[in-house]
C-alpha cells in the first residue's frame, strides 16, 4: 500500500460498511460509507479520464471541506494525475492565478462559493480546458461541467471501457506526485511543494507509531482541508484506521460557518480534534466567558480548580509525582463538579486535541490538560508531509513538540551542518520517506532545502534526554500567523523601503499573533522637508501627527484602492507600527556584515515595544510612544 489508490482500495474493502464521511446539508449529519465513497471516486475518476485527463496532468481543487473534496482528490490521483489543492483563504486573484498557471493545471475543480474567484481569472489561463463545478449553477459557461454530469460521463466510460480505470490506477507509481501544495509567497513566487504517493503513505505509517485511532473514532475537520496538517493527520490517517471524519456545516458567510463549529462539535461528538493556536484560544475564551457569565463565585471556584490541576498535572509525564500526589482527590472533585460539564460542551466524547501549525503556548496546554481534554503539541511542515513529531496520550511532555515518529532520522545541526549533542540548540534537519520530492520548477530552492537527502527545516530546536523535541522558532525569516500560516516578510519590507517616501527601514513581526506589526525607522530628511514645505513647526504635536499619518499612508498604499493594491495579501500587512528613535546599524549590531537586519536581536531589543503594539493603545498609531518619538526625531534641535 505505497500508493494512494492501493491504500484507499485496501481500506475501502476492509471497512466497506463503516462511515467514512459525515456531512450536514440539511438539518442533520448524514454518513457516507467507505464503499459509497469508493464508488463515487471510481465514477469521478472515470469521468476525468473521459475528459482526456492524462498521467501527470495537474488539476486544481478549490473548495471548502466536504465529501466531494475527498472524492475529488482521490479521483484525480486515481487517474495518475496531480492534485493542486488551493486554500479558500486565497482572496487575491493574483494568488489563485499564479498557482494555477505555475503548476500548469489542465482542469480546475471548484465549489459554488469559490466559483467567482476562479471565473475572474480564467480569461488569463488559456491552459485550463475544463472547470468542474461541485455545485449546480443556472448558466454554466462552455468550459464548465457540473459534478453530476461528470459522474454520468464516468458511468458511461466504465461501461464502454471495462477495466480501463483499474489499469490506470494500478499503474500509479509510489514516486508519482499526489500534490503540488503551494507555500505562502510575499510576491508572485510561492513555492510548490511536491509530495509523492510514498510521502503520504509513509507519513501515515509513521504517525501510527505515535497514537492509536480506533475505527470507532470520529473527528470534525475544522482546519482547511488543503492544510497539510488536516490533509494527512485528518483525512489519510483516519482512512487508514477505518475511522470517520465530518465537515463543518457551511453557512451563508464565513462568519456563519465559524459559528457552526461549536454547534457541529456537539452534534458530531468527536473523539479527537485537530486545532491551531488561534482556535485553541477561541475555545478557551468561550469556556471562560460561559463560566464568568454564571457569576463571580463559580468563576473563582473554576480558577482555583485550575490551580490545583496545574500543580497535580505538572508537565504530564511527571503527573502526581512527589507531594503533588495529595492534590489528586481535590482535582478529582473539581473534575466531577466542573470540568466534566465543560467537556460536555465538546460533545462528551472528546479525548484530546492535536495542536499543529504553530507553537502552542504551554499555558494553553496546561489549561486544556486541566479540564480533561489535553491539547497535545505536534510539529511538522508541509515539506515533510507534514508530521515529524507529536505528543500523545501514551507519551507526552507539556511544553515540548513531542516524540519523533518512527522511521525518521533527525539531527540538530550548527550553521555548518555539524550534528550537535542532546540539549544543544541548532537547526532541525530530518531524513525519511516522508520528505518531499522538491519544489515544483524550482531547483535552486530545492537544493537549498534538501541536502544529501536531509530536509533543512529552518526551525531552531533541541532534543532533551528523554527524546522529546523542543521547537524554539525560525532560523529563517518566515513569520507565523496565529492560524499557523507561514509567510516571508522580506519581500514586503523591501518593497516598502524601495517605494515609500517616508520609510527608511522596517522589520515586520508576527509570532503566532492576531496580526502583523512593524518597527519603522523613518526617512528623517524627506519628512523634515515635507514639514517645512507645509509650514508645520518642528517639535509640535501637529508635526508628530503628520509624520505618523504619512508613514501610515505608505502602508495603506498596499491595501484596497491603494497604489500597490494586490501586491501582497492584506492579511500580511502590518496593522500597527512603532516608530524607532534610531535605525538598524552595524554600530548597534542590528545588521550583519552584508547589511541584512538581524531579526532575533531586533526582536529581543524591542520585545516590550512589540508587546505594546498588541494592546488596544498600541494599535492606535497616535499612541504615546509614537508621538514622543516623532516629536523627538523632528524637534527643532534635530
Amino acid at each position: 500500500m505505497r500508493t494512494i489508490p492501493s491504500f484507499f482500495e485496501t481500506y475501502a474493502e476492509r471497512f466497506s460498511n463503516n462511515p467514512l464521511m459525515w456531512e450536514k446539508k440539511t438539518d442533520r449529519f448524514e454518513p457516507l460509507t467507505y464503499s459509497e465513497m469508493r464508488n463515487l471516486v471510481h465514477r469521478f475518476a472515470a469521468g476525468l479520464l473521459s475528459l482526456g485527463l492524462q498521467a501527470h496532468d495537474r488539476v486544481a481543487l478549490l473548495s471548502e471541506g466536504r465529501n466531494y473534496w475527498v472524492m475529488s482528490e482521490l479521483g484525480i490521483v486515481y487517474c495518475r494525475a496531480i492534485c493542486v489543492p488551493l486554500s479558500v483563504k486565497l482572496d487575491e486573484l493574483s494568488d489563485i492565478k499564479f498557482r494555477i498557471a505555475h503548476s500548469g493545471c489542465k482542469m480546475v475543480i471548484v465549489s459554488g462559493r469559490q466559483r467567482q474567484k476562479t471565473s475572474s481569472v480564467f480569461d488569463h489561463l488559456p491552459g485550463v480546458e475544463k472547470i468542474i463545478l461541485l455545485d449546480p449553477v443556472e448558466k454554466p459557461n462552455e468550459k464548465e461541467i457540473t459534478v453530476d454530469e461528470l459522474l454520468a460521463l464516468g458511468n458511461q466510460f466504465m461501461v464502454q471501457h471495462p477495466g480501463k480505470l483499474e489499469e490506470v490506477y494500478n499503474s500509479v507509481q509510489e514516486s508519482d506526485l499526489v500534490n503540488i501544495s503551494y507555500t505562502s509567497g510575499t510576491t508572485a513566487d510561492p513555492k510548490g511543494i511536491m509530495l509523492t504517493h510514498r510521502n503520504y503513505t509513509a507519513n501515515v505509517e509513521q504517525a501510527q507509531s505515535l497514537m492509536d485511532i480506533p475505527e470507532a473514532y470520529r473527528t470534525l475537520l475544522i482546519l482547511p482541508w488543503d492544510h497539510a496538517f488536516a490533509h494527512t493527520a485528518g483525512i489519510y490517517c483516519f482512512i487508514s484506521q477505518g475511522a470517520s471524519m465530518a465537515s463543518v456545516q457551511l453557512g451563508s458567510t464565513m462568519m456563519e460557518t465559524l459559528k457552526n463549529i461549536p454547534i457541529n462539535i456537539k452534534e458530531t461528538k468527536p473523539n479527537l480534534l485537530m486545532s491551531v493556536p488561534v482556535l485553541a484560544k477561541n475555545f478557551r475564551n468561550n469556556i471562560e466567558k460561559a463560566i464568568r457569565d454564571k457569576g463571580k463565585t463559580l468563576y473563582a471556584l473554576f480558577n482555583f480548580g485550575l490551580k490545583i490541576a496545574y500543580k497535580y498535572n505538572a508537565e504530564g509525564d511527571n503527573k502526581g509525582r512527589g507531594l503533588t500526589f495529595f492534590y489528586k482527590p481535590l482535582y478529582w472533585l473539581f473534575d466531577k463538579i466542573l470540568f466534566k460539564k465543560i467537556r460536555a460542551s465538546f460533545g462528551g466524547n472528546l479525548e484530546f486535541f492535536i495542536g499543529g501549525g504553530a507553537l502552542l503556548d504551554i499555558e494553553l496546554q496546561r489549561f486544556f490538560y486541566a479540564i480533561g481534554i489535553p491539547m497535545f503539541q505536534g510539529y511538522g511542515l508541509s515539506e515533510a508531509s507534514p508530521i515529524i513529531s507529536s505528543n500523545s496520550l501514551k507519551k507526552h511532555k507539556l511544553g515540548s513538540s513531542g516524540f519523533l515518529v518512527a522511521n525518521l532520522e533527525l539531527k540538530i545541526v550548527d550553521s555548518n551542518g555539524n550534528a550537535l549533542p542532546v540539549g544543544e540548540k541548532g537547526e532541525i534537519v530530518v531524513k525519511g520517506e516522508n520528505v518531499m520530492a522538491g519544489y515544483w520548477k524550482n531547483e535552486k530552492a530545492t537544493a537549498e532545502t534538501i541536502k544529501d537527502g536531509w530536509l533543512y527545516t529552518g526551525d531552531m530546536g533541541y532534543m532533551d534526554k528523554d527524546g522529546f523535541l523542543y521547537v524554539l522558532g525560525r532560523f529563517k525569516s518566515l513569520l507565523i500567523a496565529s492560524d499557523g500560516e507561514k509567510y516571508s516578510p522580506e519581500g514586503i519590507e523591501e518593497h516598502l523601503i524601495n517605494h515609500s517616501h517616508n520609510i527608511e527601514q522596517v522589520m515586520l513581526h508576527n509570532n503566532q499573533n492576531p496580526y502583523t506589526v512593524a518597527l519603522i525607522y523613518p526617512k528623517k530628511e524627506a519628512l523634515r522637508r515635507y514639514l517645512a514645505q507645509h509650514s508645520v513647526e518642528l517639535g509640535t504635536e501637529k508635526a508628530a501627527r503628520m509624520v505618523l499619518t504619512l508613514v501610515a499612508d505608505d502602508i495603506s498604499a498596499y491595501r484596497k484602492e491603494g497604489k500597490f493594491e494586490g501586491e501582497f495579501p492584506e492579511r500580511w500587512l502590518p496593522s500597527s507600527f512603532a516608530l524607532l528613535q534610531e535605525g538598524f546599524t552595524s554600530e548597534n549590531q542590528l545588521v550583519n556584515s552584508t547589511m541584512k537586519i538581524i531579526r532575533g536581536k531586533i526582536t529581543e531589543r524591542y520585545t516590550g515595544l512589540i508587546d505594546m503594539l498588541y494592546t488596544s493603545a498600541g494599535k492606535d498609531i497616535f499612541n504615546a510612544h509614537n508621538l514622543d518619538v516623532a516629536r523627538s526625531l523632528f524637534g527643532k534641535s534635530k
